[in-house]
């Protein structure tokens, strides 16, 4: 039963689903991203770079040619991410025009030097290549201290035009009530949260998973607001003759 849970928790947590309604505390934010990045995931093709890769977590839903992760040369990294490079923060270490699309989530707001990120990724796209990414808009801190910026919609839409990209679709996710009960549910994992799984998964079902049912009932009602929302879902492309 103790297994049984936690691998239910581990296999929901970047997939929407009744399992995730149950024990996953970001449902609303996971299951809003899955299913943003689902949508123009047919955009994706060829030679694909994820630049913070983790898990590749959305990496069965791309019909790539082959799919490269990209992640920061720590210990921790080496040990725990899918990468399959790993470099020092400033240049990819690939050549020019090398990927046909290059995919980022959840990443860009750990980027201190965003115009440089930017450019590296526009420097290994070839033209015409694709670039798919994801930033939060309304969030705690994370990750800390390495998180630095939050991004409205028209600031991420102003930098990303600003390095050679034209934006071909930009979406909102979970643009509606579910916003607060996946703010109230993170909150009350930052202050419950303990370094046994089998815990956490226990609290989630109990604690948790009350709110994401009310969210979810709660958003059938009431009326959507587009000015507060979990994320940005960029799709943008490079220009053809760069």
């Amino acid at each position: 039963m103790l297994k049984q849970l936690i691998d239910i928790a581990r296999r929901s947590q970047f997939k929407p689903g009744i399992l995730s309604l149950l024990v996953n505390p970001f449902h609303f934010a996971r299951t809003g991203l899955y299913r943003a990045v689902r949508g123009v995931a047919a955009n994706i093709r060829g030679r694909v770079l994820d630049v913070g890769c983790g898990q590749k977590p959305y990496e069965k839903l791309f019909a790539a040619d082959a799919y490269v992760g990209l992640e920061l040369d720590t210990p921790g990294n080496r040990l725990r991410k899918r990468a399959d490079h790993y470099y020092n923060g400033s240049v990819f270490p690939f050549p020019d025009s090398s990927f046909d699309s290059v995919v980022l989530f959840q990443v860009f707001e750990h980027v201190f030097t965003p115009d440089a990120f930017l450019q590296e990724i526009n420097r290994v796209l070839r033209p015409g290549g694709v670039l798919l990414m994801s930033v939060p808009f309304l969030w705690d801190e994370h990750e800390q201290p390495n998180d630095f910026a939050r991004y409205s919609s028209f600031g991420l839409r102003s930098i990303i035009e600003r390095h050679g990209f034209s934006v071909e679709r930009q979406q909102k996710s979970v643009s509606d009530v579910r916003v607060v009960f996946q703010m109230l549910n993170a909150y009350l994992y930052k202050i419950t949260e303990t370094r046994f799984p089998a815990v956490n998964a226990f609290i989630a079902l109990f604690l948790m998973m009350p709110f994401n049912i009310l969210g979810e009932l709660a958003a059938l009602v009431l009326p959507r607001n587009e000015d507060l929302y979990l994320d940005n879902v960029i799709l943008a492309r490079k220009a053809p003759h760069a």
